[in-house]
């Protein structure tokens, strides 16, 4: 079984945190193997002094809707104070790391650059900087693998919480990688440790890992999820109902005006290595088309390690645009804003092409971008 960053920091590197002032930026669904609480892990630790917690998207307690501002509280469980890192602030102040000796980072990444968890690694290691205050990030793995890349790199004109670092949009890091690229990227200066994980490598998808899986999000249901989610998630930026509000968000896509079954023979028709999609009616109970019959499909892995989840995303999209083009609407902002499509596929090039039927033309780049992408990052990869 792999050993995550939290039980290797137990067992082999404790001096980086003992008797220390720690800051920690988690949330209930960060476990160490044996799925105690990272908070109950740290605070039980009499050679150390957990003082405050920091909650990312969602909250200390995962529990918030997505896209809903948390609010500062004190965690029930730990009587700690929970500060908000996605309401007003999106990091820690400078008054809130000045009583802290280290801050102590643990949270999992999906494999999806639109996965908000890295932005909020991404500006606690710049407040962090700063403040001139050690950091130590725990690692897990990353559950898609380490292998497979996909996408083109983020275009920095587009940069945003949905789209943070200059990586493609399967990029294939765990999460102590992430923050070695934001640090010789952004913070040199930054006082960083990292603690990998024993025994993960780069072939690993999820289940191979031994661990249990502990969603880390509301809507991040387990590992067929996080696999398509790469595809899938570009659906956020359509008017279409990528399943929230349904017990398969991200598997489950669809809509009123769609015809699931035609919609399903369109798509296996084309053949994609290890998915295959299902004709299938659902209701949301909150979110886009609530309360109403919508037809669409579920997306199933059947041969996880052959699926190119951006594809099967594209792909899928091809199809609205193609079967349901009075409809199907890739949506835009009236006050000339980018469109979140683009915020999500990290420029434009991408919605061009779908708009004008020329996805072919994206993926035919994608060997070059993801070529040079792997020489750029080959400094900061921890496993083989």
């Amino acid at each position: 079984m792999v050993a995550l960053g939290i039980d290797q920091l137990m067992s082999h590197h404790h001096a980086l945190i003992a008797d220390k002032r720690l800051g920690l930026i988690t949330n209930y669904a960060m476990t160490d193997a044996h799925l105690l609480p990272v908070i109950d892990r740290l605070q039980r630790d009499r050679s150390t002094c957990l003082v405050r917690l920091f909650g990312p998207e969602h909250g200390v307690r995962n529990a918030a809707k997505e896209g809903d501002a948390v609010i500062d509280a004190v965690d029930a469980h730990s009587g700690l104070p929970a500060v908000s890192l996605y309401g007003v602030m999106k990091a820690p102040s400078p008054d809130m790391l000045s009583d802290l000796d280290v801050l102590v980072i643990d949270l999992q990444d999906i494999g999806s650059r639109y996965y908000t968890n890295a932005s909020t690694l991404y500006h606690a290691l710049e407040s962090a900087a700063q403040a001139h205050i050690r950091v130590v990030v725990l690692d897990r793995p990353n559950p898609i693998g380490g292998v497979r890349r996909e996408g083109h790199v983020l275009d920095p004109a587009y940069q945003s919480f949905v789209g943070m670092l200059p990586v493609p949009i399967r990029h294939g890091l765990t999460f102590a990688e992430e923050a070695r690229l934001i640090q010789s990227m952004f913070f040199p200066q930054i006082q960083l440790e990292v603690v990998p994980m024993q025994g993960w490598t780069r072939s690993m998808l999820f289940p191979d890992t031994g661990l249990p899986f502990v969603s880390p999000s509301p809507n991040t249901t387990g590992f067929d999820m996080t696999l398509l989610y790469c595809g899938t998630c570009l659906f956020e930026g359509t008017n279409v109902s990528v399943g929230r509000g349904t017990t398969h968000p991200f598997e489950w896509i669809g809509a009123p005006w769609v015809d699931g079954h035609q919609l399903a023979d369109w798509f296996n028709a084309q053949h994609l290595a290890g998915v295959k999609a299902r004709p299938v009616y659902f209701t949301p109970w909150r979110s886009l088309y609530a309360g109403d019959l919508v037809q669409g499909v579920q997306l199933h892995v059947v041969a996880a390690q052959q699926v190119h989840s951006l594809k099967v995303g594209v792909t899928l999209l091809n199809a609205f645009c193609m079967l349901y083009p009075q409809s199907f609407q890739i949506q835009t902002n009236e006050d000339g804003a980018r469109p979140f499509f683009d915020l999500l596929a990290g420029g434009s090039q991408l919605r061009e092409c779908i708009e004008s039927g020329r996805t072919a033309e994206y993926f035919a780049q994608e060997p070059d971008v993801i070529a040079q992408f792997e020489k750029d990052i080959a400094p900061y990869l921890l496993y083989v």
